[in-house]
């Protein structure tokens, strides 16, 4: 089975996506999207499944988007949104647990102005809440942001922590460091994974597969297979090219793999991660 473990659906008349305006920039993504947009991608790369991931800083986009995960088959679950500051927190991350079609929650924290946000005392209710509902924790995070997160894996060891789009490294400039560094820490915790997701955004125009090559075989080689997840960005992606040349240059990227690893990177991780971890099988 394949998993698309990481996109994104939204309706602009709801009024909650602070960050998609009608910049120019954001020309080729400011509309609605739906399923019926993604069908004929998923058909391309052979997806059985998705998981829709907020893009939203709000409960009510969480639960727009359960609505569709309840109603299509295909999506076989959510990460959605909670107030981690709330002094509610912790009961309102129960309450929407109890939807068995949440899979996870992820704070926008690359949008948070504090940079140790993450480190706050005050949000320990909302992770401990997470821990005890057995929600993964999306690392929405940039590269500045690896030593903080690095300190709550280890405070939280029972969360399963996913890292968005490889923590978003300077594709564009080549940097490699001190990203690679930092995730290798992460990669030695066990309860850390991470989606291959997300580059082409982060790499300059017109970019090139070898653009994206060192970057994915750094996560490679400290993630192994198994604890990565392969996920579309879409339809963020078509900023910057699209699903169908992402998932075309992730093929190339990872056609040296073996069968089991490719599958695992194509859909068994991300049954793992999300779906067994909430009790559940893929259908």
């Amino acid at each position: 089975m394949r998993i698309d473990a990481h996109h994104h659906l939204w309706q602009l008349a709801r009024g909650d996506y602070g960050w998609l305006t009608p910049d120019p920039s954001l020309a080729p993504i400011y509309r609605d999207f739906t399923m019926a947009d993604v069908t004929p991608l998923l058909k391309r790369f052979s997806i059985d499944k998705t998981i829709l991931v907020q893009a939203a800083p709000t409960e009510a986009e969480t639960q727009y988007l359960l609505g569709i995960a309840l109603h299509d088959a295909r999506v076989a679950g959510v990460v959605g949104w909670s107030d981690f500051e709330s002094p509610t927190a912790r009961e309102n991350i129960a309450r929407l647990a109890v939807d068995p079609l949440l899979l996870g929650l992820r704070p926008m924290v690359q949008d948070i102005a504090d940079d140790d946000w993450l480190l706050r005392e005050d949000l320990h209710p909302a992770f401990q809440a997470m821990e005890k509902q057995k929600l993964v924790f999306d690392a929405l995070v940039l590269p500045r942001h690896l030593t903080r997160l690095l300190h709550v894996v280890d405070q939280f060891p029972g969360i399963t922590f996913v890292i968005d789009h490889l923590a978003k490294p300077f594709v564009a400039l080549g940097a490699m460091e001190p990203w690679a560094s930092e995730m290798s820490a992460l990669a030695r915790r066990p309860n850390v994974f991470c989606k291959l997701s997300g580059l082409i955004t982060e790499a300059k125009q017109n970019w090139r597969i070898d653009d994206l090559r060192p970057y994915v075989q750094h996560v490679l080689r400290i993630f192994t297979p198994q604890r990565l997840l392969w996920g579309s960005d879409w339809p963020v992606a078509d900023l910057a090219g699209g699903y169908r040349l992402w998932g075309e240059a992730s093929e190339d990227l990872l056609g040296h793999l073996s069968q089991q690893d490719r599958d695992a990177i194509w859909g068994g991780t991300a049954a793992k991660v999300y779906l067994s971890r909430r009790g559940r099988q893929p259908s």
